[in-house]
């Protein structure tokens, strides 16, 4: 990557999911430098002031608010820039506007950098990783979307809270849109390599379906509830953003469900969306070709087709 400082992060986007993001990536001393970019610079000013006063309690870092030109040298530029989700809206109520923004935001970054990964955050977070993709010319491996990191963590917790185990032992995947057409990869769920029915028989559990139902309704219908509640949600995805930045930076080659652009993978063509993925230092290196049923391969494409839909109404080229 042509002289980038690897060390050094760029959020563009200061509301409530970017300055969580900031907050969490300032405490995982993964960076020495991180620059945060707002249309309304005073907030960037004050979250960048306000963050870094929590510095003597972390690993020393650069933190300061600044505009595009100081994203020539940045490795990663995270971009959680967007209208938010209101109570009664659907992520995909929001494109038109988030669409429209990212017109103005991907220009101004390839301007001062062509080299960089490009994480995005903002929703409806496939139909801008498509945008992003398509406006960038970036290398596709190298723009991709949290996607449903978010989900796929609920789910986990959900299943440890169930079963009454370490969520970090249950390995299930939730795929496709990060939305209301969102699907579980039951058929390859399981806790420890146990397949999931035995250890839910394990643990006295035997409802199968109905609890199945339950679960991926609880992730599906979990951000509607916190807007409803507390009219945003933003710790549970700065925790996401965070450890896809350590996928990142350390080169750890994890496999995580990021929205990436799809050319084949289970008869899925043209559109961005989740599937695992390793996650290195070059961003997206390949999809992790998990075994999913014929029902599971189903919604995956009927989640393509939906997401395809708006695509073209936006870019019907």
């Amino acid at each position: 990557m042509a002289d980038l400082n690897t060390r050094k992060i760029a959020v563009i986007g200061c509301g409530f999911v970017g300055a969580a993001s900031a907050f969490a990536i300032m405490q995982s001393g993964l960076f020495s430098e991180m620059v945060l970019i707002d249309a309304d610079k005073a907030r960037a000013e004050g979250e960048a002031l306000d963050i870094s006063h929590g510095l003597p309690f972390g690993k020393p870092m650069k933190i300061y608010a600044g505009d595009y030109k100081d994203l020539s040298d940045a490795y990663l530029i995270v971009i959680t820039a967007g209208a938010g989700q209101k109570p009664g809206e659907t992520r995909l109520d929001l494109v038109k506007k988030n669409v429209s923004i990212f017109r103005s935001i991907i220009p101004e970054i390839t301007k001062y950098n062509k080299d960089a990964i490009l994480l995005i955050v903002a929703n409806p977070v496939d139909i801008l990783t498509y945008t992003a993709a398509k406006l960038s010319g970036f290398p596709e491996g190298r723009v991709f979307g949290t996607g449903t990191v978010l989900d796929t963590a609920r789910l986990k917790y959900l299943l440890g809270e169930h079963l009454q185990v370490d969520s970090r032992a249950v390995h299930a995947f939730i795929l496709g849109e990060h939305g209301d057409s969102e699907f579980v990869a039951w058929s390859s769920a399981n806790v420890s390599g146990v397949p999931l029915h035995d250890f839910c028989e394990m643990r006295g559990h035997f409802n199968h379906e109905e609890a199945m139902e339950r679960l991926a309704e609880g992730v599906k219908n979990s951000a509607y509830e916190i807007i409803e509640k507390k009219k945003a949600t933003y710790y549970g995805i700065a925790m996401s953003v965070r450890r896809v930045c350590e996928a990142i930076v350390r080169d750890e080659k994890s496999i995580l469900p990021v929205s990436s652009m799809q050319h084949g993978s289970y008869g899925v063509d043209g559109v961005a969306l989740s599937l695992p993925a390793v996650v290195g230092k070059n961003g997206v290196e390949t999809i992790v070709p998990i075994k999913l049923n014929e029902e599971e391969i189903v919604h995956l494409r009927s989640s393509a087709e939906t997401l395809k839909q708006v695509i073209h109404a936006e870019f019907p080229d």
